[in-house]
């Protein structure tokens, strides 16, 4: 594949180089740069979810310090709701931003910004002071709002770059690796919790006041993996199909990706111009409402936003409560502050082990063959037949086994992540063209975490109805109703299984090119469509005369 500085004679020279550029991206033998990219953007949600997940012990330390001669030890339903919530109200806004962003600037400008947000805000939670004008507890709510910005920054952009890089066998496997690593940072909060706890016992045991230095100690472990990968994030390059489809610098992409097949490192020497860069149609507004206005484009929008959103109502809803879960099998609460925070720790460490974890792993290795429709359809059929009788049986089996509780809730946990935990994510970042992958997935993910916070509200202010926990039951019926809904929208996405991310964009391009060298756009043949074949028919495309910005021209 030439990728000399050459000026080329037609329009279709620049096309037969995008397109082997881009069969070079989806034929890729799995190298060194694909485990990077895997590496760079899975560190990062393992430390969101360290951070997302860490606060189920922090809230119930917070209790025992703060709350002991009251409340059960437990901390008041509003400060309880603000901390668990906050985060996820960050991360919604922080979705739509940094999605937007990442289409509009670039992949590279952005990604390590939001890492350097987690980092600032993690310090700023762990050492929030006490006895100010502002309640201690209202400054961790607002550091925490901060860091969920930088938590939802973190999913459009870990998921287009990872798609961008992937090939088409491999990339649902890859992808899922890096949302995988998910797991292990809820097994991380734990372990670490129950680390600090084991330091901290005598102290504990003698005030337990001390309780203030574990959960500071805690949330501050957070910053640890955040600034190993931060390096990492701030000088990867930005993906070719962005190069390509965005920039329109097809030589450049060409070059970066034969010198990755040729030494397993993708990097970006210098600048490579060629006198001709192909235009493209920019993402304006006036695009997006013509492109998403499409049935057919819609209507996929549609199905991966309600169906993240039906997922997270159910996920979250459980994920950030599991005290309440596991004092229901054993793992109880009591006077004891350090017995108490123990069993919860060791309970959370159990429940991941024999759900979260296997299930992220399944769904790794199964992707690429069972497809990612077929993964989120049965995912969501059987947590709404789990729920279903876990909200009908619940008392009865709490009663009387609870070993048969505990293996209905591992396997709820292990079929959201065999199922519509990792297809949620999987699913955004490969059915938009690249000029919207990043906007799309970044509604996608929005419109989950709003379904984690309305989860949120409705779960810790309906769960003591009736007395303490006694909703619970109530609640499992609810969050059935939502995978149900999750499973029906499921039907609107498409398979992606296999297919390359030009034929899913689910259009055809029409292209001309311009020189480098002049603000006209140089005419050379007739139009060409400039894209691998279609697997859908594209209608109503149309060009607009703002080809490139002014630094570009």
């Amino acid at each position: 594949m030439s990728t000399s500085n050459s000026k080329y004679p037609s329009r279709e020279d620049l096309d037969d180089i995008r397109r082997a550029t881009l069969e070079e991206i989806d034929s890729a033998k799995f190298g060194w740069f694909h485990i990077r990219a895997c590496l760079v953007a899975g560190i990062g949600f393992f430390t969101d979810a360290y951070d997302l997940f860490a606060i189920n012990l922090v809230s119930a330390i917070l209790g025992y310090t703060y709350f002991s001669n009251m409340n059960e030890n437990e901390v008041p339903i509003d400060i309880d709701s603000g901390l668990k919530t906050s985060a996820a109200i960050g991360t919604m806004f922080g979705q739509l931003i940094f999605g937007w962003m990442a289409d509009r600037f670039g992949r590279k400008k952005m990604y390590g910004v939001e890492l350097m947000i987690i980092i600032v805000a993690t310090i700023g939670s762990a050492l929030s002071p006490k006895n100010l004008s502002i309640d201690m507890y209202t400054i961790i709510i607002v550091w925490r709002v901060i860091l969920g910005l930088g938590i939802g920054g973190d999913y459009p952009l870990s998921a287009i770059i990872t798609s961008e890089f992937a090939s088409k066998k491999r990339r649902g496997a890859m992808m899922a690796t890096v949302f995988a690593m998910q797991g292990f940072g809820i097994l991380a909060s734990g372990i670490v919790s129950l680390i600090t706890l084991l330091a901290f016992r005598s102290a504990i045991l003698s005030n337990p006041q001390n309780l203030d230095y574990v959960w500071r100690i805690v949330i501050g472990i957070g910053t640890i993996p955040a600034t190993i990968a931060l390096y990492f994030r701030l000088t990867i390059p930005e993906t070719p199909r962005f190069t390509i489809d965005v920039q329109g610098n097809v030589e450049k992409a060409a070059h970066n990706i034969q010198k990755a097949l040729e030494s397993g490192r993708y990097n970006e020497e210098g600048e490579i111009e060629s006198e001709y860069r192909i235009v493209i149609q920019r993402a304006t507004w006036k695009d997006f409402i013509h492109y998403f206005g499409q049935w057919e484009n819609g209507k996929i929008l549609l199905g991966t936003s309600v169906t993240w959103f039906a997922h997270d109502v159910a996920y979250y809803g459980i994920g950030l409560n599991n005290a309440i879960i596991l004092e229901a099998i054993g793992f109880s609460k009591t006077q004891d502050a350090y017995q108490s925070l123990f069993n919860i720790s060791v309970g959370n460490i159990v429940i991941t082990l024999m759900g979260t974890i296997p299930g992220y792993w399944v769904t790794v290795f199964l992707i690429d063959s069972l497809g990612r429709k077929f993964i989120q359809l049965q995912g969501f059929a059987i947590l709404t037949i789990l729920f279903i009788i876990m909200g009908f049986g619940y008392k009865e089996i709490i009663s009387k086994s609870i070993p048969l509780f505990i293996i209905l809730y591992s396997l709820s946990q292990f079929f959201q992540n065999f199922g519509p935990n990792a297809t949620t994510f999987i699913v955004p970042g490969e059915v938009f063209p690249t000029r919207y992958r990043s906007t799309g997935h970044g509604i996608s993910a929005a419109s989950g975490k709003l379904g984690a916070v309305i989860s949120q509200f409705v779960f810790l202010q309906l769960k003591d109805v009736g007395g303490k926990n006694q909703f619970v039951n109530h609640l499992f019926k609810f969050f059935g109703l939502f995978t149900f809904v999750g499973f029906l929208f499921t039907f609107l996405i498409p398979e992606t299984k296999g297919l390359s991310l030009e034929e899913l964009s689910n259009e055809n391009q029409k292209i001309s090119t311009k020189s480098t060298s002049t603000n006209i756009s140089k005419e050379i043949n007739d139009p060409v469509l400039f894209s691998s074949s279609s697997v859908r028919k594209f209608k109503g495309w149309y060009m607009d005369d703002d080809e490139f910005s002014e630094d570009e021209k």
